[in-house]
């Protein structure tokens, strides 16, 4: 479930908006975009790989929510971690971390076009 967006990494693109399957998140213009229906959280992590300033965590319980420390989540390498596991984005081209599997971004993109 989605737990929180650093405010301090955070660029208010909104492309975590756009790509959430729930509607879960909400923009704000010129702020970081509000955890308006945490509960609607499916934990598919699309927000989590489509930010590129790695400034959302997803927990990996989708039952119920897991309040997280900011501070802590930066020191532990958790920000970001699921993008670069899965080959994601910037990651895509290295070596060791090569999963075609979630080089997807062109199917979610015709799934989200109406």
């Amino acid at each position: 479930m989605i737990e929180l967006i650093v405010e301090n990494r955070c660029t208010a693109c909104n492309i975590c908006v756009e790509v959430c399957p729930r509607g879960v998140l909400i923009p704000c213009e010129g702020h970081v975009p509000v955890i308006a229906h945490q509960s609607e959280c499916q934990t598919c992590f699309l927000c989590e790989l489509y930010c590129k300033t790695d400034a959302i965590y997803v927990h990996p319980d989708a039952s119920q929510s897991h309040p997280q420390n900011t501070a802590h989540l930066e020191a532990s390498g958790l920000l970001g971690e699921y993008r670069r596991n899965s080959g994601w984005d910037e990651w895509a081209g290295h070596k060791d971390l090569q999963n075609q599997h979630w080089r997807m971004e062109d199917v979610f993109r015709r799934a989200r076009s109406p």
